[in-house]
Order: C-alpha cells, then structure tokens, then sequence
C-alpha cells in the first residue's frame, strides 16, 4: 500500500474487514479474502474539468452512472491533474476502494471518506479506469 500519498486511504484498506495484508521480506499484499484475489492500487489525476464530471459520477447511483459512461464515455485522465483518484482493485473485480482528492492550497484534500465496493458493483465502477 506504499504506493499512495494518502495514509488515510491506506489505512482504510488495510482495516477493511474483507482484506488481509500478507508481509513477506521483500513486498507487502493486500488480498480480497473472499476470492483470495490480489488487491492493486491505482492513482489517476484528471483535470479540472474532467475530475468535476468524475466528482458528479462518483455521487450518481450505479446504474445511472453507467448509463452516463455508455452514452458519454469515461472521464479522461491525464497528468498532473488538479483531482486525483486512488483506487484498490483487486484482480478478479470483485472489490474496489476509491477516494478522490482535488489539489487546493498547494496539498490534495478528500472530497469524500473512501468508499468500499464489493461484487457486481465492482464491474461497473472498473467502467471508470
């Protein structure tokens, strides 16, 4: 979970009932205990107009959110973006994590707590990587 600039976020996955962090002496794993399926993080950055669409999507209930992208496509994302999205996948898309963060006054700050999905959910928000 190194990979993120968010303690917070890390934190959150890490304590997460359905996850299990397995230490070796070179890595540390996040797994989905459920599937046994590794968990990967992710960071995206979205500009500003981009991460607002992002930001609008992420409050949408699912299935409105995935209309919205089959009918407009995913927000894109690009490089050194005013949002950041840092997500956990695991490899079989059965659990995600995300939280989004907008840079203001020289520091990204939360827009939301992280959110946890699990099951079918999960196929829908991959809509959005």
């Amino acid at each position: 979970m190194s990979s993120f600039k968010s303690l917070d976020m890390a934190a959150a996955v890490s304590a997460y009932k359905n996850i299990t962090i397995k230490k070796s002496l070179f890595s540390t794993k996040a797994i989905y205990t459920p599937t046994g399926s590794t968990v990967k993080a992710v960071v995206l950055e979205y500009s500003p107009t981009e991460g607002e669409r992002l930001e609008r999507l992420l409050d949408m209930p699912l299935n409105k959110l995935a209309a919205d992208i089959k009918q407009n496509g995913k927000p894109r994302a690009g490089v050194n973006g005013n949002f950041r999205l840092e997500v956990c996948l695991s490899d079989d898309h059965q659990f995600c994590a995300l939280q989004l963060f907008r840079f203001v006054d020289f520091s990204y700050n939360p827009r939301f707590e992280p959110r946890f999905y699990e099951g079918e959910d999960v196929e829908t928000l991959a809509m959005l990587l």
